[in-house]
């Protein structure tokens, strides 16, 4: 698709969330079934509900807009996704696990808040005040989501998961 338009901008990302949602939504049961602390398996499962939500708003915003979902592949998260399969396969050490899987997590937040952030400011831009509200319901949740997985590591909650690994 050639963009030519902010219209067009719009849909291309709108396109591009609605992938990485999508790639999540495969990622997240994978990244909760080798987390060890139950506090990160919990942020995980949950996330995953919410993220299922995240998709559907990114699909209501481009059929607002007349269009479909695309077969665009979000390559930013692609990659997100693999680092985050690399340290499942790669970390031996439980605790560790744990933090490798909390800094991956923060990764994709902070990619989908850029994003989402972004989108939000073209759509208001261009006067889609539906599409802005709903992107901006899902990037306030992407932040609360990052701020959750902070909490988790530097042990805010309970003992910290980064400071387990530490001691190990």
């Amino acid at each position: 698709m050639k963009i030519q338009s902010m219209e067009d901008l719009m849909v291309h990302e709108l396109q591009d969330l609605r992938s990485a949602e999508e790639q999540l939504v495969e990622a997240l049961p994978k990244m909760a079934a080798a987390a060890n602390s139950a506090q990160l398996k919990k942020a995980f499962n949950d996330h995953l509900k919410q993220t299922k939500t995240h998709l559907t708003r990114a699909e209501k915003a481009l059929e607002h807009l007349g269009k479909g979902p695309g077969n665009m592949k979000c390559k930013g998260m692609e990659g997100l996704v693999k680092e985050g399969d690399e340290a499942i396969k790669d970390v031996t050490d439980p605790e560790t696990l744990d933090a490798a899987l909390i800094g991956a997590a923060q990764r994709v937040e902070h990619y989908e808040i850029a994003g989402y952030g972004t989108a939000r400011a073209h759509a208001e831009e261009l006067g889609l005040t539906e599409i802005a509200d709903l992107l901006q319901l899902t990037l306030d949740e992407e932040g609360e989501a990052n701020k959750l997985m902070t909490q988790i590591a530097e042990g805010r909650m309970t003992s910290g998961v980064n400071e387990r690994a530490a001691v190990r």
